[in-house]
């Protein structure tokens, strides 16, 4: 059996709490004008570094996964999995947020819209995993020099989509293996990174300064929009914005890196390690049942962030795992979870 990476694993633990706080500080963000200005200021802040997370899932499973050759019976079993977890999930949030949160949703729009925002994820993995297969036998089949001018293309190909995007304007026709959004260029960049990570020119300091000089873009772009139009811009905080990009970019790298890109724990840090990360989609997935409870009975400016916004990162994120925990001690719960 091949000994796991806890590089990946780190990773892995750290974002699934960063996506929490992404959450958490949205909905203080969004609050621009009705909560103190410096307490704007902390959660934006929190936000932007933040946002490093989302992109890093998608590279941990390239990074995983392509250039592996596995059968393609696992593969309709890891689609089968995600299309039952998607199904049981929006059927939570749709009785949640109809009877519950009283916010109308149509089932027959389950195809284009989510039934909670945060389950776009699914919506966009299951396709990754429909083409799967075909970018494993593309990744194993390539040159080193094939892979470089791939990660050259696609990168050219997100910076044009985010410029024509800014400019209002798209593509008449997107090109092949990339699309209009930017998924599967992170899927593959997660691949590149992993494997090449010992031969990168970009020291671990160089990528560190990169990526706080990203994060302080996207703050700074944010701000001034917002400012300047007098409510909360997030334009900048989306994974397709070239600053993000470059943010999560650097800081997988980085985290790659750590220990000489082999970072070694103790053997209870590591089950402590193993038990939070068996348990991250799970917590992923429930997360915005505890955060909307709160939303529903307590507007942002009732409780200052700077107490609001680390407690309930961490007070949700406990309670996500210990419900998630309980939920895998059965089959059932480790099949949706």
């Amino acid at each position: 059996m091949k000994e796991k990476n806890y590089n990946l694993e780190l990773v892995r633990m750290v974002s699934f709490v960063l996506v929490i706080a992404i959450h958490v500080t949205n909905y203080f963000c969004r609050a621009y004008g009705k909560i103190p200005q410096e307490e704007y200021l902390f959660s934006l802040a929190l936000d932007t570094a933040a946002r490093v997370s989302v992109p890093c899932f998608f590279m941990i499973s390239g990074a995983l996964l392509l250039g592996r050759q596995e059968p393609l019976e696992k593969h309709l079993r890891r689609l089968a999995r995600f299309a039952i977890v998607l199904a049981v999930w929006s059927a939570v949030y749709y009785l949640w947020n109809r009877f519950y949160m009283g916010t109308p949703y149509e089932l027959t729009d389950i195809l284009t819209e989510p039934a909670e925002n945060h389950l776009w994820y699914l919506y966009a993995m299951i396709p990754i995993y429909l083409a799967l297969p075909f970018f494993q036998v593309m990744c194993r089949g390539m040159s080193m020099k094939l892979e470089k001018a791939f990660l050259i293309m696609t990168t050219a190909a997100v910076i044009l989509n985010y410029l024509l995007r800014l400019a209002g304007q798209e593509l008449y026709y997107d090109i092949p293996l990339v699309g209009d959004r930017i998924y599967a260029y992170y899927l593959y960049a997660g691949y590149y990174l992993y494997k090449y990570r010992r031969h990168i020119p970009v020291g671990q300091r160089p990528a560190l300064i990169i990526c706080l000089l990203s994060m302080a873009a996207t703050f700074g772009i944010t701000l001034g929009v917002t400012v300047e139009q007098g409510d909360h811009y997030e334009g900048a905080l989306t994974y397709e914005s070239i600053f993000v990009v470059i943010a999560a970019v650097t800081f997988f790298l980085f985290m790659l890196r750590l220990g000489d890109a082999h970072i070694r724990f103790r053997e209870r840090t590591k089950e402590v390690i193993d038990l939070f990360c068996g348990c991250s989609f799970g917590i992923y997935l429930i997360h915005i049942l505890f955060l909307d409870n709160y939303k529903k009975y307590v507007e942002a400016e009732e409780l200052s962030a700077w107490i609001a916004v680390p407690g309930l990162i961490a007070g949700i994120s406990l309670v996500s795992f210990l419900c998630v925990w309980m939920l895998r001690r059965f089959k059932i719960g480790r099949s949706i979870t």
